[in-house]
C-alpha cells in the first residue's frame, strides 16, 4: 500500500501540476510532428522535466526526438520506467491521443519528482517517439535500455472502455520487390519477363494462404510500385504487407511460409523476388498478472470502471518492451463514448475538459502504480517472475 503522507503530498502536486499538463497536451495536438519528426515536442516535453529536477539525456541513442530523464536513487532497491510518447500521425494529427498520454506520462513523473529524494527508488521517464512507424521502443529495447526494470508502464488512450490486459500483435513489415525484364508490351511482350505479374501472384498466394492460418493472424498489403507506362512489360514491382500474429513465434512460421509464396511466384512468372524489413518488427505483448492485477486495483480506487479486454488490438513497439521487463499499456477511456481510433473524431476528442479530466486521471493512476511498485518488494518479485515464465515459454 500507499504511505497515506506520500499520497497526500503526491495528490497536491498533481494538482498544482495540472493546468502545465493540460497546456502541453492541448499545445501537442495544436502542433502535430509526425514520426521521427517530434522536434518541438520533444523539446518543450524535455524543458519542462529539466524545470522538475530530472537529470536529462537529449538526444537518447542518437535518435534526435528520444530522451531519458532520471530522478533518484540509481542502483536502488526499485527501478521503474513511465514512458511517452507524442508523435501524430499525416494528416489527422493526433488521431491516436499520443499528445494526451504522452502528457500523462510527464504530469506523473513530475508530481513523482519531489517524493523521490525520499523514496528507495529510481524513476526514469523515457521518450519514446515514433510509435507509429519505426518505434523507438524496439531500437531501446534491443539495446537493453529496459533491462533491470521492474516495471515498465504507460496508458494509451482509447474511447469507450477501460481495460489493464492490453494485447497486441507482433508485426512484421516486409517489402517484396520482384525483378524481371522490359519489353514493348504490344510490338514484343514475349521478350519481357513481368515483375508485376509476380507481384499479383503474390497477393493470390496470400490470399490462398489466409485459410490455413488462425483467425488472429493478419496479412495486408499494397502494391508500392507497379510498372512505369502500360505499353511497357514492368521490369521492377513491389508491394509492401504487414504480417501479424499473436506470438512472435507463430508470426516467425508464418512469414517462412509467405517466403515461400514469393519464391513459387518468382518460379512461376519468370522473374526473381527478394524482400526485406522496411520498418522494424514489433513483438506482442507478455502478459503480467501480478502487475495488471495492480493496476487493476488502482483504477477501482480511482472509481474508473473496468471493462473486459477485447483481445489483441493493432501493433504496438511496447511489445517489444515486455520482453525485456514486466509491462502494462492498460487501455483508458477519454471521451465517455465509443470513437475509432485514427479518425478525425478521435483527433477531436483529445483536447477539451473531457481530456483533461482523462489526463489527470491516467497521470494520479500512473504514480500511485509506481508508489506501489517502490513500496512493495513482494509485489516487484512477482511481477519479474511472471516475466520470467511468459518470456520463456
Amino acid at each position: 500500500m500507499i504511505d497515506p503522507q506520500q499520497k497526500k503530498s503526491l495528490d497536491r502536486h498533481l494538482e498544482k501540476l495540472t493546468p502545465l499538463a493540460a497546456a502541453l497536451s492541448d499545445d501537442l495536438a495544436a502542433h502535430p510532428e509526425v514520426s521521427g519528426e517530434e522536434y518541438e515536442s520533444s523539446r518543450k516535453i524535455v524543458a519542462l522535466l529539466r524545470e522538475g529536477g530530472f537529470d536529462v539525456d537529449y538526444p537518447f541513442l542518437s535518435i534526435d526526438t528520444a530522451f531519458r530523464a532520471v530522478r533518484g536513487r540509481p542502483g536502488s532497491a526499485g527501478r521503474v520506467a513511465l514512458m511517452a510518447e507524442y508523435d501524430a500521425l499525416p494528416e489527422i494529427g493526433h488521431a491516436c491521443g499520443h499528445n494526451l498520454h504522452g502528457a500523462m506520462s510527464v504530469l506523473a513523473g513530475l508530481a513523482l519528482a519531489p517524493l523521490m529524494d525520499s523514496i528507495d527508488g529510481e524513476l526514469v521517464l523515457l521518450g519514446t517517439p515514433a510509435e507509429e512507424t519505426n518505434g523507438a521502443k524496439v531500437v531501446m529495447a534491443d539495446k537493453g535500455v529496459f533491462d533491470g526494470f521492474d516495471l515498465a508502464l504507460m496508458i494509451h488512450c482509447y474511447c469507450g472502455k477501460t481495460f489493464v490486459p492490453y494485447r497486441s500483435l507482433a508485426m512484421d513489415a516486409i517489402e517484396f520487390t520482384f525483378r524481371g525484364k522490359a519489353s514493348h508490351a504490344a510490338g514484343a511482350p514475349w521478350e519481357g519477363r513481368n515483375a508485376l505479374n509476380g507481384v499479383q501472384l503474390l497477393f493470390h498466394a496470400v490470399d490462398m494462404l489466409r485459410q490455413h492460418v488462425r483467425p488472429e493472424v493478419r496479412m495486408h498489403g499494397i502494391i508500392s510500385r507497379g510498372g512505369a507506362a502500360p505499353n511497357i512489360v514492368p521490369e521492377t514491382a513491389s508491394a509492401r504487407f504487414y504480417f501479424r500474429a499473436p506470438r512472435r513465434d507463430e508470426l516467425n512460421g508464418i512469414l517462412d511460409q509467405v517466403h515461400d509464396c514469393a519464391r513459387g511466384a518468382a518460379l512461376a512468372t519468370g522473374t526473381e523476388a527478394e524482400w526485406h524489413h522496411f520498418e522494424l518488427s514489433f513483438d506482442d505483448v507478455l502478459p503480467n498478472g501480478p502487475a495488471e492485477a495492480m493496476m487493476e486495483e488502482v483504477f477501482r480506487e480511482l472509481g474508473v470502471p473496468l471493462s473486459p479486454a477485447p483481445g489483441p488490438l493493432g501493433s504496438s513497439d511496447v511489445g517489444n518492451v515486455s520482453y525485456r521487463c514486466p509491462t502494462i499499456q492498460p487501455e483508458m477511456d477519454i471521451a465517455g463514448r465509443d470513437v475509432a481510433g485514427h479518425t478525425r473524431e478521435f483527433a477531436a476528442a483529445v483536447i477539451g475538459p473531457r481530456a483533461h479530466e482523462a489526463l489527470v486521471t491516467g497521470a494520479r493512476a500512473l504514480a500511485y502504480a509506481v508508489l506501489r511498485t517502490f513500496s512493495d518488494a513482494d509485489l516487484r518479485r512477482r511481477m519479474r517472475e511472471a516475466f520470467e515464465a511468459h518470456r520463456l515459454r
